[in-house]
């Protein structure tokens, strides 16, 4: 065999070589950093925020409708990857338009409608409430349809995000307060919905307070610092946290309100909850994206919250409209938000109850608590 054609063939089995002890490096260095679930968690948050930046529209001003509803039989969630909090599945907006988006004025008042943003390269969804409109009444569901929330003395379970909305038709569906991990699920915070306490301990002294009083006028109070809230003065009241904005200012002390969770303390996905200086709007955000809780804050504060916080989030995060699923939670829970409109009117009994709130009842706080 000639010189040249053995130079060339000792040249190729030499490059081959190389390649492939390149490869077995490359693989090993991969293997042994995916064997570490902060990494997968963390390449996970960058391939959905990959998605979100080149398929949602930036800085969109009207109603998102979702690809499926609540008639798909299966729910499709994200692996859990063996992280404490999977990244919940978002689904992404259809191009069609909900009819009951464009719902006709009533009086100049707009029904509960959701918008899709994006502030600072964050996306999200924010829903809107006009607190002045009598239809628009706000409470909270149990799994299980429970009488109760879960606490450490008796317990309901949790329930599939999917069942919690087909059992509510209302206008929002969405994720509530923060719940144990263990086999009680107890639900954080004092909890009381139409005008009855859900869950309530004398004790409660961490989080900050969301409460609607008569009239749906909203307070937020955070019980550390400013004392304990009037729950029998609140229609509906759920505690959570932290505070993110205090009279139009960024307000961040989450360890002086008692969370010392990592999981709450560091960037992931979030819910939020505030409401505007006049008291008229409360608007619900969800985000699309992993983020911080300073960021959580300046996006609330640019939207116009005077008062606002931080809700259960990660794979608990959940929303749907108008019974369409937006946001598929990677998790059952155990309480969500559920917000009725006229166009989604809340049952008899529930009208019933706010007319009597209005009238005078108040929550009786349970004895021997």
């Amino acid at each position: 065999m000639p010189n040249y054609k053995k130079q060339k063939g000792c040249q190729t089995m030499v490059r081959r070589s190389f390649l492939l002890l390149i490869g077995f490096l490359i693989f090993k260095g991969l293997k042994a950093f995916f064997s570490i679930a902060e990494n997968r968690d963390r390449t996970l948050q960058l391939i959905n925020q990959f998605k979100q930046t080149y398929f949602s529209e930036r800085f969109a001003t009207t109603p998102p409708t979702p690809q499926s509803s609540i008639s798909t039989p299966t729910i499709v969630k994200t692996p859990i990857l063996n992280t404490p909090t999977p990244q919940p599945l978002i689904i992404p907006n259809s191009p069609s338009p909900s009819p009951n988006n464009s719902a006709v004025l009533l009086n100049g008042i707009q029904p509960v409608q959701i918008l899709q943003k994006t502030l600072f390269g964050i996306p999200f969804y924010q829903t809107i409430i006009n607190l002045t409109d009598p239809e628009n009444l706000i409470t909270i569901g149990l799994a299980n349809n429970a009488p109760q929330a879960n606490s450490s003395q008796k317990s309901f379970g949790d329930e599939s995000f999917l069942n919690f909305v087909k059992r509510y038709p209302a206008a929002v569906v969405a994720n509530g307060t923060f719940f144990s991990k263990d086999a009680q699920k107890r639900v954080m915070g004092n909890i009381v919905g139409e005008g009855k306490f859900l869950k309530y301990s004398r004790w409660e002294n961490f989080g900050t307070t969301l409460g609607l009083k008569a009239g749906n006028r909203p307070e937020m109070i955070t019980t550390r610092l400013e004392g304990k809230p009037e729950w029998n003065q609140h229609w509906f009241s759920l505690t959570c946290g932290p505070r993110l904005i205090k009279q139009g200012k960024i307000w961040l002390a989450p360890k002086t309100e008692g969370f010392n969770d990592p999981h709450v303390l560091d960037r992931g996905y979030r819910t939020a909850i505030g409401f505007s200086q006049t008291g008229k709007e409360l608007f619900l955000v969800s985000f699309l994206a992993s983020l911080t809780l300073q960021q959580e804050a300046e996006v609330m504060k640019t939207i116009g919250c005077y008062e606002a916080m931080n809700l259960d989030g990660g794979a608990s995060e959940g929303l749907a409209y108008h019974g369409d699923m937006y946001i598929n939670p990677g998790r059952n829970l155990t309480n969500v938000i559920v917000i009725y409109d006229r166009n989604y009117p809340a049952p008899t009994q529930l009208k019933t109850a706010w007319k009597q709130f209005q009238a005078g009842q108040r929550p009786l706080i349970p004895i021997n608590s």
